[in-house]
This record gives C-alpha cells, structure tokens and sequence, in this order.
C-alpha cells in the first residue's frame, strides 16, 4: 500500500471519530447544562473548550452558540462539518482502498451536516442532531468492518481511530481532573458534572455496572484509564493499537521476504 493512501485511510478515520467525540460531548452538555446552575454551565462550557482544543470567546456563551462554533462553524478546522469534509476529502483519495457502501455513508453523512444550520437544530430538537452525527459514524465504522477486507488499509482504519479516541477520553480527564477538582478548598466538579464526565466517555452504564452506582472520581479515572474491556478506556485502545500496528508490521514483513 502506498504510504499517501495509508495516510488517507489513517486520517479520514481520525476525523471521523473527532466528528463523533464532539458531537457526543455537545450533546451532553448541552443538555447537561440546562438541569445545573448558571456557575456549573460556565464550567461545562470550560471544560469542553479545553478537552476539544476549541476556543470559545464571546459575551454570551449558551448552547446554540457553543453548537455553532463546535458543529457548523466551516472556518474552526476542529468543528464537525470540518471534520467530516476532511474525512470526505481524505475517503476520496483512498476511494479504491474503500468499499462503495463506505464512500456512500461517509458522502451521505457530509450532505447532512453541511446542509443543516442552527435554526435547523434548534427548531427541533438539539438531541436529533447530534444523535444523527454519531450514529452516522457508528453506521461508517460498522459498514468498514463489513465490506473491507481486514487487511493492510483495514488496519490503518483501525489505528487512526484507536489514537483519536485514546486522545479524546486523556484530553478529556485532563479538563476534569485538575489541581482545583484534586482541593477540597476549591471549585470541584458535582456529582451530575461526573456523571456527565462518563456520559461524555458513553461510559456511565459500563461504569455502573463494574462499580455499582457510587461515582467516584478515582474510580472514574481508574475505569477509564485502566479497564482492559471498556472500548474506550486508554488502556483498552492502547491495545488495540499495538494489536493494529502488529499486523502491519507482520503484513510489511511478509511483502518483503
């Protein structure tokens, strides 16, 4: 495989989750931000700007605006419509490495984010859109494990996700888990701000189910830093990258003897 066309299939991966993660986070807190206080919303809106690397600056800050900035705004290289033109551009060079059915999701997915404005979101309902967003990566991911042949480029697919998300969930606990959250003296996050925390993650469930529903921050760090079966944890997609960069590596190997 040529190294430009493992590039593309590692990076329309990448952009693809990125696209997923952040629509995932402005659908909780979005929505999160509407059952606390003021004080805790302006947090949220911190805590998001920091874990998505997405300054957020104005004198009204609120979820439509947030939602602009971070889902439809084409000038922020980090908001989903960019992200998800990028894993466009990046399928379309790759286009004979991908199935039909995978150019056809991924184009698909591009229409509907780029024809969609704010007023379209919030004149229905916001959860809509962004549960559009991710499904529709889900859709793409699901549909690359089904008609690709799980070889070389299948792989890269596999490793561009696996370091986005492992990059996501530590950005993302490093936004909670700051000198201020470790002081008692000081502005630590509520328990509905954790529970947002492992929503953000899709880990609240899983989180309930290994450690009951006592939600502890250590136990949030220790379950989404060190599970071995929880697909987001970074110890789990550390492996899953070393399993991914292996079979390249043994695929490189093979070619050359």
């Amino acid at each position: 495989m040529l190294s430009s066309v493992a590039d593309n299939l590692y990076w329309m991966s990448r952009y693809l989750e990125r696209a997923e993660h952040t629509a995932r986070l402005l659908d909780v807190n979005v929505h999160g931000a509407l059952e606390g206080t003021p004080e805790g919303a302006r947090r949220r809106w911190e805590r998001l700007s920091t874990s998505l690397r997405i300054p957020l600056t104005g004198p009204t800050l609120d979820g439509r605006s947030i939602t602009q900035i971070c889902a439809l705004d084409t000038a922020n290289p980090e908001s989903i419509v960019s992200c998800i033109a990028s894993a466009r551009d990046n399928a379309r060079e790759a286009w004979e490495q991908i199935s039909s059915e995978m150019w056809e999701q991924i184009n698909r997915l591009y229409l509907f984010v780029s024809k969609t404005n704010i007023d379209d979101i919030y004149r229905g309902e916001p959860h809509a859109f962004f549960a559009a967003i991710k499904q529709g990566a889900h859709l793409f991911q699901g549909i690359a494990d089904s008609t690709m042949s799980h070889g070389e480029g299948w792989q890269f697919i596999g490793v561009g996700r696996g370091i986005e998300r492992a990059t996501a969930t530590t950005n993302l606990l490093g936004a909670y888990f700051t000198p201020e959250a470790a002081d008692p003296e000081g502005e630590s996050p509520a328990y509905l701000e954790w529970v947002g925390l492992l929503k953000s993650c899709t880990a609240f469930e899983a989180y309930v189910k290994c450690y009951s529903a006592d939600i502890q921050p250590r136990g949030i760090a220790e379950f989404l830093l060190l599970n071995t079966e929880f697909p987001r944890s970074v110890r789990f997609v550390c492996a899953s990258i070393k399993s991914g960069l292996g079979a390249i590596g043994r695929t490189i190997e093979t070619r050359g003897s």
